[in-house]
């Protein structure tokens, strides 16, 4: 019998907690159920051709959906609607669009009253699947495709972000004698990071230390704070780590340390997830919901945000954050698209790592809703 590690059993436990929440959670049917009826989608003004791309295209240079500037213009609600969205921080950038969109009134404009409500994930896994949290800004992490295996009504509805090619926030590793960049042994490795074997960046570092001899079953884990990860590999308490935006400029450049691989480019692995009240009860509301955001990411995340300072400024007194740090790193890629088999590749990862034993995969229809931002854009799937 496999001896569970610590971050197996606090993904096992999450997804307890969720199973836990079954018997409380709403099943109505609706958008995206088998009883639905067709949603009418319309042309949208200022969303083109352009503002839907192909799921199947994965190449980095891809260049992400947009509209116009101001697009797709706002359509009230006939009646105000509060909406909860649970997020684990506000001080990440990419949470910057719905802090934005909040500040600027684009909620606002949809008769929407949202509040962000800071709380861990698995905090709010099990009210997102009650309903008593209306959406979750997080990713399709080993508890959340386990709790939907459990029969959760909880889709992923957008994405978020994806890294401009010129980060290098992924995974680093001191080199030993011998070794090079290119030439890297990762095997029995001792690995430093803030996130868990559940968590969606198992996908991209399963795949880094695959070509280095490695692997999530062939490496050790050391959970670390967000402030200690980057001091243990310096001072050798671990000698590799996934280091995030900006902290990895600290090790970049330094002939010790070199970079093996970050998430795909063009490839978003997080976003936004829709609970039972979105996604079947209020349908209309989750479109006003995506609506605002695409508008957001339309008017102010278009392109090299990063490239104005007043909105920098801006930015870093929303987000809470030193200047200086924001204007490190390039700007993201924000991206409110899937990609198709994002969750399939995810899923092997989780198995890879251990934490989804014993349960099939998830197929991507019951878990990817990619109809509701294609309606917000006039796109008929």
């Amino acid at each position: 019998m496999r001896t569970r590690t610590p971050l197996t059993c606090t993904v096992a436990l999450v997804a307890a907690s969720l199973l836990a929440a079954a018997g409380c959670a709403k099943n109505d049917s609706g958008s995206g159920g088998a009883d639905a009826a067709p949603r009418t989608v319309k042309p949208v003004a200022g969303c083109g051709a352009g503002s839907w791309t192909d799921p199947a295209d994965l190449a980095a240079d891809r260049k992400p959906a947009r509209c116009d500037k101001g697009a797709p213009a706002p359509q009230p609600l006939a009646k105000k609607r509060k909406v909860t969205v649970a997020t684990g921080t506000l001080s990440a950038e990419y949470v910057a669009p719905l802090q934005v969109a909040v500040a600027k009134g684009e909620f606002a404009k949809e008769g929407l009253d949202v509040e962000l409500k800071v709380l861990p994930t698995p905090d709010a896994l099990p009210l997102l699947a009650k309903g008593d949290v209306d959406a979750q800004w997080a990713a399709p992490e080993a508890a959340v495709m386990n709790g939907i295996n459990g029969g959760f009504d909880i889709k992923w509805v957008a994405g978020n972000f994806s890294p401009d090619p010129t980060s290098k926030s992924g995974l680093w590793v001191r080199l030993k004698k011998g070794e090079s960049a290119g030439h890297v042994d990762m095997a029995g490795r001792r690995m430093g990071t803030m996130i868990g074997k559940g968590s969606v960046i198992a996908y991209p570092m399963d795949t880094s230390l695959k070509k280095h001899g490695g692997g999530l079953d062939k490496i050790s884990f050391q959970q670390l704070g967000s402030a200690d990860v980057l001091t243990a590999l310096q001072n050798g308490g671990v000698d590799s780590a996934w280091l995030l935006d900006p902290v990895w400029r600290k090790v970049d450049g330094d002939k010790r340390y070199a970079f093996m691989g970050g998430q795909p480019v063009g490839e978003p692995l997080g976003g936004l997830l829709f609970g039972p009240t979105l996604l079947t009860e209020d349908p209309d509301a989750g479109v006003a919901f995506l609506r605002a955001y695409i508008r957001t990411v339309n008017t102010y995340f278009a392109g090299d945000y990063k490239s104005d300072p007043a909105f920098v400024t801006e930015l870093a007194k929303l987000m809470k954050i030193d200047e200086a740090t924001l204007r490190s790193t390039p700007s993201m890629r924000m991206d409110w698209e899937i990609r198709k088999g994002t969750t399939d590749r995810l899923q092997q990862a989780y198995s890879d790592a251990g934490v989804s034993e014993g349960k099939p995969p998830v197929p991507e229809e019951k878990a990817v809703d990619r109809a509701t931002y294609g309606e917000a854009v006039g796109h008929r799937l």
